[in-house]
């Protein structure tokens, strides 16, 4: 490991196996010591889940390369604190590339950027990268290395007091027009609870419908990403709704101030 050389840790929600990691790690390479810790197998949707009520395998699938049969948190978690697998404290923590956007209201479902979440929980700035399923992802790679690397830059500029920081990169089918900055849009699904009947005649469900749209908001990272560019989103930890504070304040204290 080179001193000079920025460690960074990669997982996703896809899987230790999936494209979308193999060209992200392969892209990253060029920039920094990569280390991959991810998922055995697919894990989309599965939000900021943790395990806690089994015992978590994880082994080595190649050089740098480790599955974990857990979430994308228990993989984030784990290659922070099991010593075997990283030399150190990464520098970054980069999630992805996810086959499917996450946008809007994605982030509260995705494993994606719950991965990325976790390692931020953790003091480590983290980067989630997501793009559309049939997109180029040896391009998409090179574009979130390069956003990376510019966010590493960033981050050493910043004051040491400052928390770890979140962001969130969709990009789009090129070519590309470059990044903006965006804040979190909408993206509103069907809601719809399907009824069907397995071969033995037993009723199971699916949920969810199959069409998804966002309404036009400016900023937004919908917006920015249907016109072509790669949005890229800072994102908060502390949810705390401080607008709504004093109002509420005023509702449940005891002596009315």
């Amino acid at each position: 490991m080179s001193a000079d050389r920025p460690v960074i840790l990669v997982s996703n929600d896809d899987g230790v196996y999936s494209a979308g990691i193999r060209a992200l790690a392969e892209a990253l390479s060029s920039v920094g010591e990569v280390y991959t810790v991810a998922p055995e197998r697919e894990q989309s949707a599965t939000s900021h889940s943790i395990t806690l009520n089994r015992p978590l395998r994880c082994w080595s699938v190649g050089a740098r390369r480790w599955a974990v049969d857990g979430s994308p948190v228990d993989s984030v978690y784990v290659a922070l604190h099991h010593k075997e697998l990283l030399p150190r404290k990464p520098d970054i923590v980069v999630s992805g590339i996810n086959h499917g956007l996450n946008m809007g209201s994605d982030l509260f479902y995705s494993g994606t950027v719950a991965a990325a979440r976790e390692a931020a929980l953790r003091g480590i700035d983290s980067l989630a990268v997501s793009t559309p399923g049939d997109n180029d992802l040896a391009m998409v790679g090179t574009y979130a290395a390069q956003v990376a690397v510019a966010l590493l830059e960033h981050a050493r500029a910043r004051s040491r007091a400052d928390s770890a920081a979140l962001w969130n990169l969709n990009v789009p089918k090129g070519p590309v027009h470059g990044v903006r900055v965006t804040r979190q849009g909408e993206r509103i699904y069907d809601d719809m609870v399907e009824v069907r009947a397995d071969p033995r005649g037993r009723p199971y469900l699916w949920i969810g419908g199959p069409t998804v749209r966002h309404p036009t908001l400016e900023g937004a990272d919908t917006t920015a990403f249907d016109a072509g560019w790669a949005s890229l989103t800072p994102l908060a930890l502390d949810q705390t709704r401080n607008d709504a504070m004093a109002a509420l304040w005023k509702r449940f204290s005891t002596n009315g101030d």
